[in-house]
């Protein structure tokens, strides 16, 4: 079996040593395994995503001694592949507008018999003719997977769901995360819907990320049945936390791989560190 894996940074920001970690651990695992690392940019976010941190992203990548294969995949240049996976979900009854604020959405949950996390929403679809009300109106919407639709086309598959990771096979359970967002009104993919149409058409067969993304795997598999893709294996590392205790974000300047590079130290003082 191939081994193809990946790091795929958001440049909004300077790689810290949370990144260095993710990076070096997944280039030491393509290495180790006669395999290849992908480099993949995640800017969707166009109003925090700049140039100078994509650039200083291959230069600390490169310092740090991690190779890729070329090319480089830019989600900002695979909008129409999104919409395309998009419009499918929703030509199949499996999307719905949500036209909830983030407010009314953490009302809903607070006014559930048991309460759960907002990526555990329910919801439904608008009665058409308020719908095209609201859509006349110009409102914000959400697309959202109806988890209640998306178990009723899977059929008995939606309870065999499962997937690979350092503790062995997982029985995927997405409705941990309920009826999660998949894009907005005028943007054609989520964090999730992008994650995982680029995995599967990349070719990736081992996603190794941060503990902080385990749950994520959950819905994952959830839309990789229901596009018809193959579930890569997965592989969830520790965090690199700071002095508090809490994981490292990138306005930590004194963590970033930059600073560390300023003040003298080499690609080894990181490894040591991390």
């Amino acid at each position: 079996m191939s081994f193809v894996t990946r790091f795929a940074p958001s440049p909004t920001g300077y790689l810290h040593l949370g990144h260095a970690f993710s990076a070096l651990t997944a280039f030491d695992a393509a290495q180790a395994a006669g395999g290849r690392l992908l480099l993949r940019i995640e800017d969707l976010d166009r109003g925090r995503c700049r140039p100078e941190y994509e650039a200083a992203i291959f230069e600390d990548l490169t310092w740090l001694g991690i190779k890729w294969t070329e090319p480089v995949r830019r989600q900002s240049e695979h909008m129409h592949e999104y919409q395309v996976a998009l419009n499918t979900l929703i030509a199949r009854g499996l999307a719905y507008r949500c036209f909830r604020t983030r407010k009314e959405v953490a009302e809903a949950i607070a006014s559930a018999p048991h309460g759960a996390a907002e990526e555990a929403f329910r919801g439904e679809a608008l009665p058409s003719a308020e719908e095209a009300t609201r859509l006349s109106r110009g409102e914000a919407f959400a697309w959202r997977l109806s988890l209640t639709r998306a178990r009723a086309a899977l059929g008995d598959a939606f309870e065999t769901l499962n997937f690979e990771d350092e503790t062995g096979a997982v029985r995927a359970e997405p409705e941990r995360l309920g009826d999660v967002v998949l894009a907005r009104k005028d943007f054609p993919a989520s964090y999730h819907l992008a994650s995982v149409l680029d995995d599967a058409l990349q070719g990736v067969t081992h996603v190794i990320r941060g503990e902080d993304l385990r749950e994520a795997a959950h819905l994952h598999v959830l839309l990789q049945a229901l596009l018809n893709l193959q579930t890569p294996r997965y592989r969830h590392h520790r965090l690199i936390l700071g002095d508090d205790g809490k994981r490292l974000a990138k306005r930590d300047a004194a963590s970033t791989v930059r600073s560390l590079r300023q003040a003298g130290a080499t690609p080894a003082d990181v490894r040591a560190m991390l």
